[in-house]
């Protein structure tokens, strides 16, 4: 072998094994990363404000009852420092895990109470938790090192079943139990297709008027509102389908001239909804109505009406008050 091609086999080695060292190099690198987080870093974009979890929260806390149940259908119970905001009783499969949970204040908590619990992730149905008022704006708790995740299927227009699924699938992530978060949307769609099946087909839609509250003028659930798409689903007809906007409110005179066959009350607050049903059935204005005359009224609660894993079970509800005959035999 030549000079020449001796110096060139050497250097072609000496260039090999650089190579091959820098290649461990970023592997190990690599497997050093992951092994002081044990997954990859989780970006999650939530209303348009980017967040990136290197590990799961140990220290979450949940406002909104829908947040809460989520959290607890994904058996994060270990992982929240405490709740807030119940509308009604829990869940009875999650009674026990619950308990096990400090309740940090029957609404919203004051920013004191909240930060005592050294939160590392808050979880709320509702833009307000997070305002100068009362816990702090998104960028202020991210600032004191606390991520946080509104419920985006709540404060969207005209939500959808696929919106409350991305939520339990983004929860998943963050904690790193996205399996069980495809158990739990796998879970809520046989429930519904089970009761969708039993409505089959419907020849003549009821038209329902939802009924939240307000006894000069009402508050109702309008085109954008979840629940336009529970009815939807449950054969039946939103009575202010028409009306852009999600709560808006109405008139009595309105409500008559729609002549709805049904009344969903929602039951939530201070008044109870005994008094909310006598109020609708002694109001003079409604007396020609067929809801009224025929005492045709759902009471949906809250909890049930917001958007979370109680989908199936609202759907249930309405369409039983909707079309009683098809579920006799269940």
């Amino acid at each position: 072998m030549t000079s020449y091609r001796k110096i060139w086999l050497s250097i072609s080695l000496l260039v090999m094994m650089m190579l091959t060292a820098c290649n461990s190099s970023e592997d190990a690198s690599k497997n050093d990363k992951q092994s002081k987080s044990g997954q990859e870093d989780v970006v999650i974009t939530n209303l348009d404000h980017e967040f990136t979890y290197k590990e799961a929260p140990k220290r979450a806390v949940t406002l909104n009852q829908h947040a809460t149940e989520i959290m607890l259908a994904l058996g994060l119970q270990d992982s929240m420092v405490g709740t807030a905001y119940l509308d009604d009783k829990i869940l009875p499969k999650f009674k026990d895990a619950y308990e096990s949970i400090p309740v940090l204040a029957k609404e919203y908590p004051s920013k004191e109470v909240f930060f005592e619990a050294e939160p590392d992730f808050a979880y709320a149905g509702w833009k307000s938790a997070f305002t100068e008022q009362t816990l702090g704006t998104v960028q202020e708790l991210e600032e004191a090192g606390i991520n946080t995740y509104i419920q985006e299927s709540s404060n969207t227009s005209t939500p959808t079943m696929k919106d409350v699924y991305k939520d339990i699938e983004n929860i998943g992530r963050i904690f790193h139990v996205e399996e069980k978060a495809t158990e739990v949307i796998n879970e809520m769609k046989q429930e519904i297709k089970k009761t969708t099946s039993k409505i089959g087909s419907v020849e003549t839609q009821k038209n329902v008027f939802v009924y939240d509250s307000g006894e000069e003028v009402p508050r109702t659930a309008a085109k954008n509102n979840y629940m336009t798409g529970i009815i939807t689903l449950a054969g039946g007809q939103n009575i202010f389908n028409d009306i852009e906007g999600g709560w808006p409110e109405v008139s009595w005179e309105e409500v008559v001239d729609r002549n709805p066959d049904v009344i969903v009350i929602i039951d939530y607050g201070d008044i109870p909804i005994e008094q909310k049903e006598k109020f609708l059935l002694n109001k003079s204005e409604l007396a020609d109505v067929p809801a009224i005359q025929n005492k045709e009224i759902i009471v949906l609660p809250l909890s049930a009406g917001a958007e979370g894993i109680r989908a199936p079970l609202a759907l249930q509800t309405v369409s039983e008050g909707l079309y009683p005959d098809k579920f006799q035999n269940r």
